[in-house]
């Protein structure tokens, strides 16, 4: 069964051409990953998802549903949420009103109060740092509102493109566990992580993404113990 797929997807910036004939599935429950090389198209195809960018050529169904005509706003209601990459969060604001910019498509106090406890939950930090500035937060807190803004709409398909860009290792274990549990509870991943072992070791399956275009798919455990793969991304 396929939640969302894309089918001979092309996508560019002006004339420069980043992604060509994209075909991808994202399977209901799963973690996928998107891995490649710098500069693969990783972070457009996750704009393409999200509806930030429109694709030049080809298609992308939710449950069957043509997104060619749905902006990002509205495939928000439908389920679909962005964390993108660098976070993007409105620095002069606060916590608290960043994680309420993400329930703008819940119209019932009750919700938008429920889901809000289960992000300062999830991370209790935020919860400590809910007046601050959110641009006075440390990286890895920057990176936990930024997930937690996206969870707000309780998605069911919650994207996070560069989950451990510039980020120390104990911060990304902590981000990694609270994507776990969120996985766990049901919401789809798919997720764009520049250490690719770490990738794989919790994705379900991957896509491989190079110069653009679809290299390879599968589980993710597969690409581990392929010497290419591992040659070619891992340098071993």
């Amino acid at each position: 069964m396929t939640m969302l797929a894309l089918r001979d997807v092309s996508a560019g910036y002006g004339a420069v051409g980043v992604l060509s004939e994209i075909d991808l599935d994202v399977h209901p429950g799963e973690w996928l990953a998107i891995v490649g090389a710098a500069a693969a198209g990783k972070t457009t195809l996750m704009r393409i998802m999200a509806g930030v960018l429109p694709p030049s050529e080809g298609t992308i169904h939710l449950e069957g549903e043509d997104l060619a005509s749905v902006p990002a706003f509205d495939r928000v209601r439908r389920g679909i949420s962005l964390v993108p990459e660098g976070r993007r969060l409105f620095a002069g604001m606060t916590v608290h009103a960043n994680l309420l910019m993400g329930a703008y498509t819940l119209s019932d106090r009750d919700a938008v109060d429920g889901q809000l406890e289960k992000i300062l939950d999830l991370f209790p930090i935020l919860r400590e740092r809910r007046k601050q500035v959110a641009g006075t937060l440390s990286g890895g807190e920057q990176q936990m509102c930024a997930i937690g803004r996206g969870l707000m709409s309780s998605p069911r398909l919650l994207l996070v493109d560069e989950l451990s860009l510039g980020l120390a290792p104990l911060v990304v274990d902590q981000l990694l566990a609270a994507l776990t549990v969120v996985n766990e509870a049901g919401t789809t991943l798919v997720v764009v992580e520049q250490d690719v072992r770490t990738s794989l070791t919790y994705a379900d399956r991957a896509y491989v993404i190079r110069q653009g275009r679809v290299v390879g798919e599968g589980p993710g455990a597969e690409f581990l113990e392929d010497a290419d793969f591992r040659r070619l991304f891992l340098g071993v």
